[in-house]
């Protein structure tokens, strides 16, 4: 087997389908591929999808739930050579997804690739789509400096994963504390544009602020020597607003788009400041809050 999709779903029926239709399409040519699917306590269809769709599916319990140690789990049942991690709101959007995610690894460029990530026209948050443009970008580097990483479309050798399994602990950010620790070793991770994902987040605004929150704790331990004061808040969600402004006025979209450029970047903004100004060590009813949106 040349590669096990590892996909973390929680309620995922809505855009599960078109996923996984994604998956069914991609140009394989002699590779081998499964999907296992990783499910913490879904109350919709989602499991129903995954077994229609051939899926092999994993389950942990909400109790034991951690982002990465339900990675963890899916690892640990995987077949492939590969491991490819993507969200169940993530379509790939290239027939040749998986190969090229896959070839840097094969080719030893890396040891922990990502690929390329935008939204949809109506469906994405605009400043969200302005994020996916920064962190994102249409040329790949391979590899890159640094340890920025997404698992929402991602690929590691399993080999590699046996001897450095996801940070449990963490209430996010497990691609990037995994990334950090491979660089520390020098090893490479790198970036691929031409393996694409229509990222799909449908949130709230009190979930955009809950996400933000719950990654500036698991950041705190990345990096230590970051710390945002109030000013920075200001200054940062004025700067995010203005740009934000300009791009949609240059698109003609201002009035349209002027309130939810707003929302999001209060939101993004505040959430990240209470997230890096909380104490690293949560209480499990504040777990809960992160991990299982109500």
């Amino acid at each position: 087997m040349d590669a096990s999709i590892v996909i973390r779903t929680y309620n995922e029926a809505k855009w599960l389908p078109e996923a996984l239709r994604g998956v069914q399409a991609q140009e394989l040519g002699d590779l081998k591929a499964e999907v296992v699917l990783v499910d913490s306590g879904s109350t919709d269809d989602t499991r129903e999808i995954a077994r229609a769709h051939g899926c092999r599916i994993v389950e942990i319990a909400k109790s034991d739930f951690t982002f990465g140690r339900s990675l963890n789990y899916g690892c640990d049942a995987a077949l492939g050579r590969n491991l490819v991690f993507i969200s169940g709101h993530c379509i790939p959007d290239s027939p040749r997804w998986l190969a090229n995610l896959i070839r840097p690894l094969d080719e030893g460029l890396c040891v922990y690739s990502y690929g390329r990530q935008y939204g949809r026209p109506d469906v994405t948050k605009f400043s969200e789509e302005m994020l996916f443009r920064k962190y994102f970008p249409e040329a790949s580097a391979l590899p890159q400096d640094g340890f920025f990483c997404n698992n929402a479309n991602a690929a590691l050798p399993k080999a590699v994963w046996s001897e450095h399994p996801f940070d449990e602990e963490v209430t996010g950010l497990e691609d990037m504390v995994l990334a950090k620790r491979l660089v520390e070793q020098d090893m490479k991770i790198g970036y691929v544009a031409d393996a694409p994902v229509i990222h799909l987040h449908e949130e709230t605004w009190s979930k955009v602020k809950i996400r933000y929150e719950r990654e500036a704790v698991a950041l705190q331990d990345i990096m230590p020597e970051v710390h945002l004061r109030f000013r920075d808040l200001v200054r940062y969600t004025a700067a995010g607003v203005f740009h934000d402004w300009s791009e949609a006025l240059s698109r003609k979209t201002f009035w349209r788009e002027a309130g939810g450029i707003v929302m999001f970047r209060a939101m993004q903004y505040w959430g990240a400041y209470q997230g890096n100004n909380n104490h690293r060590r949560l209480s499990q009813s504040r777990k809960d809050r992160y991990f299982y949106p109500r």
